[in-house]
């Protein structure tokens, strides 16, 4: 026995052995199950001296429970969605839960997700993040039987957890025109891609409502694929434009780094000649000097967390928890040049090969 307790090899029938029971008693005691105090007491003890260690498998086949939670994100690699499951592991991890990802991207992967629901008796609860579900997607997950959070929208009768977009983005707007800019311009996601509909569309109102309160032209507005390189094109299409704008808000900071790469390309000073505002505080935001729209990442991953904790626990509700965003003012954003304030002249000789004209809708 002691070079089993050396090797850790240390069974629940030795357990059994040692304190006179049967293992289906040994295994109520260690559950917490009905059995007689004294009993308990002895099995306990015996466990304590032979030093044993419940296998995690055969405790979570016992409880019917996984002892993991499903995270669902978009784009795992990128800053927000890492930053979110950073804050969510922070919680589940103490809770002595494990996260399994799903990185659902692309299309392809996307519908077979849907098709497939993968999760179905691998986790105990899921987090969906920052993807807008279309009906059907939402009855299947509802399907699975299982409490469900999502951040960034909402899902009927699961709590949520999510900042303002539409406040974000009239934030931004609300900056800028009281810097006195009177051509402003966005640059936003796909409308059309089924991962950010919701987030592009509230951001985009939010922004828009502010340019129609001041009187001004709400119509250029350029979309493109989310990420640093749709923000180098959608600033490339604005800048091929007969009047440029003087001012651009970034739905994101990576869009806005991808616009600032190609203002620097085309030798056009930020803020002098265009001022650039996003949203989120990306880590590099502060290296580049980007004025944004700061959202709590990390603490929305936390809190989504938490709200799945209360709900495994039997004491959750379908609250929608909205975490307060604020102006963070570097040095990206300026008034306009003097003359420039309803835009300045394009110069169509420093456009970026293969841009097109922007939309305007």
């Amino acid at each position: 026995m002691a070079e089993k307790q050396r090797a850790g090899h240390v069974s629940m029938a030795d357990v059994a052995l040692r304190a006179g029971v049967s293992t289906a008693t040994v295994s109520r005691s260690l559950r917490g199950s009905a059995v007689a105090p004294q009993t308990r007491e002895r099995v306990l003890q015996a466990a304590r001296d032979l030093h044993y260690v419940p296998s995690p498998a055969a405790s979570q086949l016992a409880s019917g429970r996984t002892g993991t939670v499903g995270v669902v994100v978009p784009f795992a690699a990128r800053w927000f969605f890492s930053e979110v499951i950073a804050g969510a592991e922070s919680v589940l991890r103490p809770a002595g839960l494990d996260l399994l990802l799903y990185d659902i991207g692309n299309a392809q992967t996307r519908t077979r997700f849907f098709e497939l629901l993968p999760l179905r008796r691998r986790v105990d609860a899921a987090l969906v993040v920052a993807s807008s579900l279309t009906d059907p997607q939402q009855d299947h997950l509802r399907g699975l039987g299982i409490p469900l959070c999502v951040l960034g929208s909402r899902l009927e009768g699961s709590p949520s957890v999510r900042i303002d977009d539409v406040r974000a983005g009239a934030v931004a707007a609300r900056h800028l025109v009281g810097l006195g800019h009177q051509r402003l311009a966005m640059i936003g996601g796909d409308p059309d891609d089924p991962v950010g509909t919701g987030t592009t569309a509230r951001r985009r109102e939010g922004f828009v409502s502010v340019l129609e309160e001041f009187g001004l032209d709400a119509s250029l507005v350029v979309s493109e694929d989310w990420g640093s390189a749709g923000g180098a094109r959608g600033m490339a299409r604005l800048l091929s434009d007969t009047v440029a704008p003087t001012a651009v808000f970034a739905e994101c900071d990576e869009i806005a780094l991808g616009a600032l790469r190609t203002l620097r390309a085309a030798g056009l000073s930020v803020p002098g000649r265009v001022s650039v505002v996003g949203v989120d505080d990306h880590e590099l935001a502060a290296a580049v000097e980007l004025t944004t729209v700061a959202q709590p990442v990390r603490e929305q991953g936390a809190a989504a967390a938490r709200a799945l904790l209360e709900s495994l626990s039997g004491s959750g509700s379908a609250e929608d928890t909205v975490l307060p965003t604020r102006l963070v003012v570097r040095h990206s954003t300026a008034p306009p040049a003097e003359g420039t304030a309803g835009g300045w002249a394009g110069q169509p000789s420093r456009q970026v090969p293969g841009s097109s004209p922007p939309s305007r809708q």
